[in-house]
């Protein structure tokens, strides 16, 4: 990878030439794109940022950079937990929120066609007016779809619809060279060589610029029922999951958190939606389970089958929450954990981890036991019904150098774990900058290799997001 060039005052009119009013320099730079939400992997500004409206102007400043060799990390909307859209090496910020518009529906193939600055939260609410479902379902609703497909963010639906990788068709993309290609079809299958759509999905911006999506839709259930169910200890709470996977009840999420990141999130939201105490004893972990069906009276025998198993299991009660205003309030209370744990502590550092549903309980007794060596303490929650767990190392009072020491220790150990149980380092929140060491021990060298032999062939000069998920240098 050759030394990078600066953004000169050339350049930059250049840039304003492609994109009239919405280039910035220096200072002028928004701070938060030297940063995205864990700022623990550092801050490192742009030389330049631009937003850009449309593919041709996404194309007309890859090219220009890669003509001359300057690095160009593509933004949404800077929500991500691993350094992904972090500016390294400075180089130009490529800033899509802009492009946000929805831009057709084809609810007779059940797709939609959207640029990639559209929020989750604005494609869940349009295409429920369409009487259409997005199944993907990250906690992070602010987030942008692009985002989420350079990440293949999932959420807390997987157990039930699977991954967003699922659930994209075809996309348009900008290679570092400037050229616009188009990757996928509308198609519901293929068989037609290698799959460079499927390569893309994950990519984290690294080998190109996604600049319009089309992804598939489901029909909408007409109705959700959500289970609020306490448990005296996490053992008990969590060793449920597999029964609950084994029923048949096919759930369309299946949560769990243990008390204290509870505490954390009702704080934040200053409203208490669980209960603490029931019949006398204390709750000590949740499980948050989500049916859905084509009719109330369909998920009546589930929702009945279901509590059955969960007290046989020993949950101590069945909380069941059948109408929006109770809906709402239960979820907020998940969506809120991470908003939660952020204003209240100073540092801060994640992993989520997957595991298979049936070591759960083994992985996060080990995850536990751990971390008694350490000076930070744990919070954690996780989609339970598909293994995916989000384990956060907590501090207000360590200074920083001592944290991110034991804090890597603390990973990987954890990650040798993960490895050992037959899982992976990341379920969504992807490898960018701060997972890059851990994966090259999960992968090894002659996955890494291939990966980094990808990377060359999609981007030889290097530019795109540089020094994320398998650098080489």
């Amino acid at each position: 990878m050759a030394p990078y060039e600066p953004v000169t005052q050339e350049i930059l009119a250049q840039l304003e030439a492609i994109a009239p009013g919405r280039v910035t320099a220096g200072e002028d730079v928004n701070p938060d794109y030297g940063r995205d939400e864990m700022p623990i992997y550092g801050v490192h500004m742009p030389e330049a940022a631009v937003e850009v409206l449309s593919t041709e102007e996404a194309a007309a400043v890859v090219k220009l950079c890669y003509d001359h060799n300057i690095p160009v990390t593509t933004r949404g909307a800077g929500t991500g937990l691993v350094g992904g859209c972090v500016p390294l090496y400075g180089g130009v910020v490529l800033v899509t929120t802009r492009m946000n518009r929805i831009l057709d529906y084809d609810l007779e193939n059940f797709t939609v066609t959207v640029q990639p600055g559209v929020l989750l939260q604005q494609l869940a609410e349009d295409a429920l007016s369409h009487g259409c479902l997005y199944p993907p379902d990250p906690g992070e609703k602010l987030a942008t779809l692009g985002g989420n497909v350079s990440t293949n963010a999932s959420g807390m639906r997987g157990v039930k619809y699977g991954a967003t990788r699922d659930y994209v068709k075809a996309m348009t993309v900008v290679l570092p060279t400037g050229e616009v290609t188009r990757f996928g079809s509308s198609v519901s299958k293929t068989s037609s060589g290698y799959n460079l759509l499927q390569l893309m999905i994950g990519s984290e911006g690294t080998l190109g610029v996604i600049t319009e999506l089309t992804l598939k839709l489901i029909p909408a259930p007409a109705a959700i029922v959500s289970l609020v169910v306490p448990f005296e200890n996490l053992a008990d709470c969590i060793s449920t999951v597999p029964k609950l996977r084994q029923s048949g009840l096919n759930p369309q999420a299946i949560e769990f958190f243990e008390k204290e990141i509870l505490i954390t999130s009702e704080a934040y939201l200053e409203k208490q939606v669980f209960p603490r105490v029931v019949e006398g004893t204390q709750v000590g972990a949740y499980l948050l389970i989500t049916f859905d069906g084509d009719s109330e009276a369909a998920l009546e025998p589930v929702i009945e089958t279901a509590a059955e198993l969960l007290l046989e299991a020993g949950a101590l009660d069945v909380l069941v929450a059948d109408t929006p205003p109770k809906l709402k309030e239960a979820w907020a209370a998940r969506s809120s954990f991470l908003d939660g744990i952020e204003e209240q502590t100073d540092l801060l550092d994640e992993c989520d981890v997957v595991v298979p549903v049936t070591k759960i309980p083994d992985y996060v007794l080990f995850a536990d036991q751990l971390a008694q060596r350490y000076d930070f303490r744990l919070q954690y929650f996780g989609h339970a019904g598909d293994g995916n767990l989000h384990i956060y190392t907590c501090s207000n009072d360590m200074e920083r150098e001592e944290f991110l020491r034991q804090v890597d220790d603390f990973m990987s150990q954890l990650y040798a774990k993960t490895m050992e149980l037959g899982g992976q380092i990341s379920g969504e929140h992807g490898i960018g900058r701060g997972k890059v060491k851990y994966l090259a021990q999960a992968v090894g060298p002659t996955n890494l290799a291939l990966m980094q032999g990808i990377k060359q062939v999609f981007d030889p000069k290097g530019i795109l997001n540089p020094g994320k998920v398998c650098p080489t240098a």
